[in-house]
């Protein structure tokens, strides 16, 4: 992981203003989130966090999660943003995503931006390892960080609450 500084700081930050704006409409009760992908300067997928095909049936936000069975991994009811951004990217460029860049961001319900956490959705690292997207973009407290998506993998089976 790096520290992005100077030029590559300031162009990861237009992406992830970019993605906050995707982020604002997720339709989410918990969290908003918000992707987009790049591959040379340019967003080539983007996705925001809402229950699958946008069903008002199929939200279940505020459900508990500790309601869910044990080997529901993914406790929440939406479709994550990444997975989004990637579903969208794809369509538009089926010849891959190999070196791509993803960035992430969530919002409170005010639309701030949140500082993000350690790494820890192994259901988006491996969808991106899966696909060929070389890195993964945060925004946290002590600055803009840059992983490999193979590092970021590998931080998400790590995490421990």
């Amino acid at each position: 992981m790096k520290c992005l500084k100077g030029n590559e700081e300031i162009i990861a930050l237009n992406f992830i203003n970019i993605a906050k704006n995707i982020a604002i409409n997720s339709s989410c009760k918990r969290s908003k989130c918000g992707s987009v992908i790049v591959s040379d300067s340019r967003i080539i997928g983007q996705g925001f966090n809402s229950p699958p095909a946008n069903l008002e049936g199929q939200r279940k936000c505020l459900r508990n999660k500790g309601d869910y069975n044990f080997k529901v991994t993914d406790k929440t009811c939406c479709v994550h943003a990444e997975q989004r951004a990637i579903m969208d990217a794809l369509k538009n460029n089926p010849k891959g995503l190999e070196n791509s860049k993803i960035y992430f961001i969530r919002l409170d319900m005010k639309d701030k931006i949140l500082f993000a956490g350690d790494p820890y959705c192994t259901i988006c690292s491996k969808m991106a390892l899966d696909t060929g997207i070389k890195n993964f973009v945060l925004y946290h407290l002590d600055g803009i960080i840059e992983y490999n998506a193979e590092e970021y993998n590998l931080l998400s089976y790590e995490y421990s609450e």
